[in-house]
């Protein structure tokens, strides 16, 4: 934590405003970036300042808001930073990404250990310096990935997301510290991999984007050459404000704890239990949401996140964006709930590990995105039980959906059904990751949920095989493999013709 005078006088204005002090220095942080944003869009492009300084003052900002926010806490960062760094540099270049990946993960699995298990819970840890620590976790194993790629990655075996963030050279020391420090992501992120940050600093961000139907004359959405985030800032701000509000207003009413709770559970039926834990881990999802959406504002502010233009011109702001609220809380699927949450963590967990494990794809990356969130036992339930769900669920939708497509109102049904299923199924899986402890997640699936979702992921895994394939499922993948036949059959030809 900071000093002392100034952790006592936070405190006592945190008091005034009846807020916890961690919140209070995460909006008091997250304000002077979003200043330090605007002010960045206008005065310091790389036509006025030029490349390196771009790089000094968000790395500069960037360090002064953390440690003013952290405190000592801060030279954790310094310290992981810099020892990857050295790894990056000496240790041989075949190997380079897997040693720098090992030394970040265990320097940010000993704080989560330490976190989670030294300091006794009575005492006040507040200002918790783990969040941003996981976040450059992120920056630099997907970096040390990107250097591998570019220079000793099989071209034709790479995936077209590791394809577009290789990089030819290991980046120079302030382009290293700017990409970890920049004020715009230091507190909650997010995430931005290095090839578009480096486009960013560099102003070709905008050139390297495809214009779509004479965007590019389009004035409207544009200013000083560059397109105008003032809009996309705006909604954003205003998101924020909306679920800040459900947060503060909303979720007293709702403490996820309750869920574990054997008094609340003898005295509550088991349907207004279910329908608990859900308003309950929207009341948790609201502070993400709040968190998410003012990240993403800030980087937009200071120019950081264009993503080309959309078909009618309109700049799209959604490069680094964490989370797509309406497809989550619209979500009839796990795929698209997952999909539209923390979104870049997601990339990054595709970039490093997904895409480069020969077997169990989906088990060792669930496995270490509980890593890289904490130590907590809670982590683990979330987790390991969301490998199983997501597969039992995407065979369900596969064999079951086909049944319903055949008119308007039994897709309507349809959609219903699932929103719900998949609803209740996703609160009923993350109750553990906000409880954290191992006493009250067997609490809340022993004795409030009778473990309904597990046992009932079970039975449907030895009966989907079961339920016969509809009919136009049938007809669409007899006419699928007819048209592969005759692809295969053409290509066959040519060739034989070419001979």
């Amino acid at each position: 934590m900071g000093g002392g005078r100034q952790e006592s006088y936070l405190e006592t204005l945190a008091s005034q405003f009846g807020v916890p002090t961690d919140m209070l220095i995460f909006f008091l942080g997250e304000g002077v970036c979003l200043l330090c944003a605007v002010l960045y869009y206008n005065y310091c492009t790389v036509e006025r300042v030029g490349a390196n300084v771009r790089h000094l003052v968000a790395l500069f900002v960037g360090i002064a808001v953390g440690t003013l926010s952290f405190g000592w806490q801060f030279f954790h960062m310094y310290a992981q930073a810099f020892s990857c760094y050295l790894a990056m540099r000496i240790l041989p270049s075949s190997v380079m990404h897997l040693g720098v990946f090992t030394l970040a993960m265990l320097y940010l699995v000993s704080l989560h250990l330490y976190r989670a298990y030294v300091i006794p819970e009575d005492i006040l840890y507040s200002i918790d310096v783990s969040g941003p620590l996981m976040i450059i976790t992120q920056k630099i194993t997907s970096l040390a990935f990107s250097v591998h790629d570019g220079r000793h990655g099989n071209k034709d075996k790479l995936s077209d997301l590791q394809k577009r963030y290789m990089i030819s050279r290991p980046p120079s020391l302030l382009e290293y510290l700017s990409y970890l420090f920049y004020f715009q992501g230091v507190l909650v992120g997010p995430i931005s991999f290095y090839a578009d940050y480096q486009a960013f600093i560099e102003g070709t961000y905008v050139s390297s984007k495809h214009l779509q139907n004479g965007s590019d004359n389009n004035n409207k959405y544009r200013m000083n050459g560059r397109p105008s985030p003032f809009d996309v800032v705006c909604y954003k701000l205003c998101v924020t404000l909306f679920w800040m509000g459900f947060h503060f207003t909303i979720k007293p009413l709702y403490p996820e704890m309750i869920n574990a709770d054997l008094a609340f559970i003898r005295s509550h039926g088991f349907l207004y239990r279910l329908w608990y834990m859900w308003i309950s881990m929207l009341c948790c999802r609201a502070k993400y949401y709040v968190a998410f959406s003012l990240g993403d504002a800030i980087c937009n502010a200071s120019g950081l996140g264009f993503n080309g233009y959309d078909r009618d011109g309109r700049p799209r702001w959604d490069l680094v964006s964490n989370v797509h609220i309406l497809g989550i809380e619209g979500a009839t699927s796990f795929k698209t709930y997952i999909d539209n949450w923390n979104i870049q963590t997601a990339v990054w967990l595709r970039v490093v590990c997904y895409d480069r494990i020969p077997a169990q794809k989906r088990f060792f990356t669930f496995f270490l995105s509980a890593m890289w969130h904490g130590c907590y036992p809670g982590y683990y339930f979330t987790f390991v039980s969301g490998v199983p769900m997501s597969e039992v669920a995407r065979k369900v939708r596969h064999r079951v959906r086909p049944y319903f497509l055949s008119s308007r109102v039994s897709q309507m049904l349809y959609n219903v059904i699932t929103w719900v299923s998949t609803h209740i199924a996703m609160s009923y899986i993350v109750v553990p990751f906000t409880i954290l402890h191992w006493e009250p997640t067997i609490v809340f699936y022993t004795f409030n949920t009778f473990w309904c979702v597990h046992l009932l992921c079970g039975l449907l895994f030895f009966i989907v095989p079961q339920i016969p394939a509809c009919k136009s499922q049938e007809k669409a993948t007899s006419l699928h493999q007819t048209q592969l036949d005759t692809s295969n059959s053409t290509k066959s030809s040519n060739k034989n013709k070419a001979e």
